[in-house]
């Protein structure tokens, strides 16, 4: 993108957002407002890769990069930053991040331990103290919450040393999921032991470098894909979904999965 380009959009922005002339929607909105927006978009920016959409995506990116000039735009109208001073701050971490690269510096800590590290400076230069769990969303998706949460546990060592160790309790999850389904399935234990057994499988994606939201996003996209199918099969037998008993639907379940 060219600063031109650059410069047209920030223009743009200013115009929706102009009191006497601009747009009534963008007017009425607030930080708070766009939210939801934001996280639409960045939803559709992952389904157009994942789906392997390509050409898709720069209308995609586009619609996402609007949400931060709009955050950029409400900040500079209250004197708060602009859009040069995201990209700025933007540089500027990138840089400290990277010291092996833009300040030839050795590294010999992993990206969460020198993410952390940063943490810890900003706080002591605020005068504030920083929990290492403090800054993490509330408002994440679980998984990916989850996923956050043991990432920055392992960067101070709290982490299994080999993927055995989550297996291994994923298995002991299972084994006390069972164990209060036996004791009582509706009680709030059951469910905070279901809530467990989530926990320690995202650990073991973690452990091999997976994104548990990624892939629980793949595992929904298969299966609807194959429970469509199993719909049109049905239906091609002169059934429904209504009409077809569990036995049926699994006969072309199966069907469907040998197809494949």
């Amino acid at each position: 993108m060219s600063q031109n380009a650059i410069e047209e959009l920030q223009a743009i922005m200013a115009k929706l957002r102009c009191p006497e002339s601009g747009c009534e929607w963008d007017l009425a909105q607030r930080f708070d407002t766009i939210v939801p927006h934001t996280i639409e978009e960045a939803y559709e920016v992952a389904d157009t890769i994942e789906r392997g959409a390509l050409d898709e995506l720069k209308a995609e990116l586009g619609d996402l990069l609007f949400q931060v000039i709009f955050y950029s735009q409400l900040a500079k109208e209250e004197q708060r930053f602009d859009f040069n001073d995201v990209v700025q701050s933007l540089n500027t971490k990138l840089k400290a991040r990277h010291p092996h690269i833009f300040a030839r510096q050795p590294v010999t800590e992993n990206w969460e331990t020198r993410k952390y590290q940063a943490r810890q400076e900003l706080a002591r230069q605020e005068h504030v103290p920083q929990l290492l769990l403090a800054d993490i969303p509330t408002n994440l998706p679980a998984l990916s919450a989850a996923n956050k949460i043991q990432k920055r546990v392992a960067s101070v060592g709290f982490d299994w040393p080999s993927i055995d160790g989550a297996l291994d309790k994923v298995r002991e999850e299972i084994d006390e999921v069972t164990e209060a389904i036996e004791h009582d399935p509706t009680s709030e234990h059951c469910a905070e032991e279901i809530g467990d057994l989530l926990f320690a499988t995202v650990n073991v994606a973690r452990h091999l470098n997976k994104d548990p939201e990624q892939l629980l996003r793949q595992a929904n996209r298969k299966f609807s894909h194959r429970f469509n199918q199993v719909e049109i099969h049905l239906n091609a037998q002169g059934q429904t979904l209504s009409s077809a008993n569990l036995e049926q639907m699994e006969a072309a379940w199966q069907a469907v999965k040998s197809r494949e």
